[in-house]
């Protein structure tokens, strides 16, 4: 899957399918993830619990994204929050 999305053309599909493949189903359906071109990667979270989660767990989220996407695709996340899914 990492050679996959490696070389597949950098797409708000792509930076979701990875997103689902590093944080699993539960999170990836209580969040929303939008990629900046500076690297930034904005997480919306739907709950104050899946906000405190993502913020303790972003370094391995991060290690995981940078796998699956690339060491420089993604430099950061920045979590939000949100009222609801969009």
């Amino acid at each position: 899957m990492r050679t996959l999305l490696r070389h597949a053309p950098m797409s708000p599909g792509k930076v979701e399918a990875a997103w689902r493949l590093a944080v699993g189903p539960a999170i990836a359906r209580a969040t929303s993830v939008a990629l900046a071109g500076d690297g930034t990667l904005a997480v919306s979270a739907t709950a104050p619990a899946w906000r405190r989660e993502l913020k303790r767990s972003q370094e391995v989220i991060l290690s995981r994204l940078q796998d699956l996407l690339g060491a420089d695709t993604v430099r950061r996340m920045k979590v939000e929050g949100r009222t609801g899914r969009a």
